[in-house]
């Protein structure tokens, strides 16, 4: 039923709390697992004068140092599953769609933040999915990731 599920993460204490519910549904469907970060920092500066090229710099930069921590999420989590990870960029909601229909993912597994920064971001991207998305959003409750 779920040969293929995608969890995009933010890296943030909230992304660590959801891994044990993305493998205990993978070892259930003995599904594969997609991890995904996605780079997004060119909205920052879309009413600052700043030139594309420093931008794109300043991307790279980012995605570098999201690397090492990314890899090590996804080793610490999901070793001995059989997984694949990706960090992309662009806008999250726009590469997260486009992951889910290239891969053919079967069910995508996330949580939503309920403060701050992440709320406005993770949690609109979560609300999108739920929406939008062509394949069942699992969400799992700001509750129970504080709890």
């Amino acid at each position: 039923m779920f040969n293929k599920i995608l969890f995009p993460v933010d890296l943030s204490p909230a992304s660590l709390k959801i891994c044990p519910y993305v493998k205990e549904v993978a070892q259930k469907f003995q599904s594969e697992i997609h991890v995904v970060y996605v780079v997004h920092v060119s909205h920052y500066y879309s009413n600052i004068d700043m030139s594309a090229a420093f931008v794109v710099d300043f991307e790279t930069e980012v995605r570098k140092g999201a690397d090492k921590k990314f890899n090590d999420f996804v080793s610490a989590n999901f070793s001995g599953l059989p997984v694949q990870s990706k960090i992309l960029s662009g806008r999250p909601i726009d590469e997260i769609m486009t992951y889910v229909k290239s891969k053919e993912i079967d069910l995508v597994v996330m949580g939503h933040s309920s403060t701050g920064i992440e709320r406005a971001i993770f949690g609109s991207v979560a609300g999108h999915m739920v929406k939008y998305s062509p394949v069942p959003v699992m969400v799992i409750s700001p509750d129970i990731l504080n709890s």
